[in-house]
């Protein structure tokens, strides 16, 4: 499967790699690069500087209807939905009956009865398919209808300090102020003199950032429109690599932490489960074993030894203990050069990890043969206070 802007990515020096069904730009060279690593440097630096422009088409996108359709979203996700106001986008964590974490994502309410979810690339038919389970089966009795919209809805993400000018060029008569649009808010409104469009203020990048969906029949025509007036910020388009370094340098997690095995406390997320209403997997995460205080959480981590390149899926120990399985302290899931910092950067698993700020340890990979030495810290590497995307 193509995203809408596929062809002008590929006329544009695209890089393409296959995520679930669908081709998607990884990067896009330019003259005199040497490497992928540069092209995917530039796109990150540039985009927060000023702004970069990345299709985002693939997450699923599931249409909600119905009188019911607050009430049947409190219990699908574990956190709260019921109360969510028109105008707002609620950040999601989905549990398996098991307790444990299968997806992640955002849903807009944009009228009483009217509610726009999105989900992971990966997870897009898996949480549809749930979904449709529960409506049919489980509660046939609510008054509530699904849609996939994935494929008719063509949606780029506007992220950097300079997004929110570039879009006031695009958008028809919508306040983007911040105090007129503030994070987390959403909206239906038309773009380019009178094309639909819905425009969301949510950022996985850590930057003031948008997301701006038109019907699918106007992608191509909507690349090239924001390409061309976001040339007086030097707009900079960026593709899933670009977007995974910068995800990592902000601490989000994604599919590398959302493999099945991992709960909402490991992930920090933990307040995220309401235990004021019912919800899939809500009894079942609060097992003991699954709720730790010492347990597995998730932290950052940085070289010691600046010069040196993390490695996914090393294991955690304590200095000075054997690397045998009785030792390990838990695994990095996810690395990436910060071309910000200017050294590499790690997301992962470390047993009472919240309580070791500051701590060496060491992460060894015997496939790899590297035993270096990391810091723990937290795994919001760039701007944890979060003043960036709420600017």
């Amino acid at each position: 499967r193509l995203t809408p802007s596929h062809k002008w990515a590929a006329e544009n020096g695209a890089d393409f790699v296959e995520t679930g069904m669908w081709l998607r730009a990884q990067w896009y060279r330019r003259p005199g690069e040497k490497g992928w690593r540069d092209s995917v440097d530039r796109e990150a630096l540039q985009t927060r500087k000023s702004v970069g422009i990345c299709d985002v088409t693939t997450l699923g996108k599931i249409d909600i209807q119905g009188r019911d359709s607050a009430e049947f979203l409190n219990r699908v996700y574990a956190n709260a939905f019921l109360k969510l106001a028109v105008g707002k986008v609620r950040y999601g964590l989905m549990l398996r009956e098991d307790g444990f974490a299968y997806d992640d994502g955002t849903t807009a309410r944009l009228s009483e009865t009217h509610f726009v979810m999105t989900t992971t690339t990966a997870n897009a038919v898996t949480v549809f398919r749930n979904m449709e389970f529960a409506r049919q089966c489980l509660w046939p009795d609510l008054d509530v209808h699904l849609i996939s919209t994935t494929d008719g809805w063509a949606q780029f993400a506007v992220a950097g300090p300079n997004s929110r000018a570039l879009l006031s060029k695009v958008v028809d008569d919508l306040d983007l102020s911040n105090d007129g649009f503030p994070f987390m808010a959403c909206a239906e409104c038309t773009v380019f003199g009178g094309t639909p469009a819905r425009l969301f203020r949510i950022s996985f990048s850590g930057e003031l950032a948008y997301e701006i969906a038109v019907p699918a029949r106007f992608g191509d025509a909507m690349i090239r429109a924001l390409m061309q007036v976001g040339e007086e910020f030097d707009v900079v388009p960026y593709g899933t690599e670009a977007l995974g370094v910068m995800r990592i340098e902000k601490g989000h997690a994604a599919g590398n932490e959302l493999n099945g095995q991992t709960t909402a406390r490991m992930l920090g997320l933990g307040g995220m489960v309401s235990q004021k209403k019912d919800a899939f997997g809500t009894r079942l995460s609060q097992r003991d074993e699954m709720s730790r205080e010492d347990g597995l959480k998730l932290v950052g981590f940085r070289p010691v030894d600046r010069s040196v390149i993390l490695t996914a899926g090393a294991h955690f120990l304590t200095p000075g203990d054997p690397a045998d399985m009785a030792h390990d302290q838990g695994w990095m899931t996810s690395v990436a050069w910060s071309p910000e910092l200017g050294h590499s950067v790690g997301l992962g698993f470390l047993k009472n990890g919240g309580k070791r700020m500051g701590e060496t340890v060491r992460a060894y990979s015997p496939v790899r043969d590297q035993d270096v030495m990391v810091e723990v810290c937290s795994p919001h590497h760039i701007d944890p206070e979060g003043e960036r995307q709420r600017g």
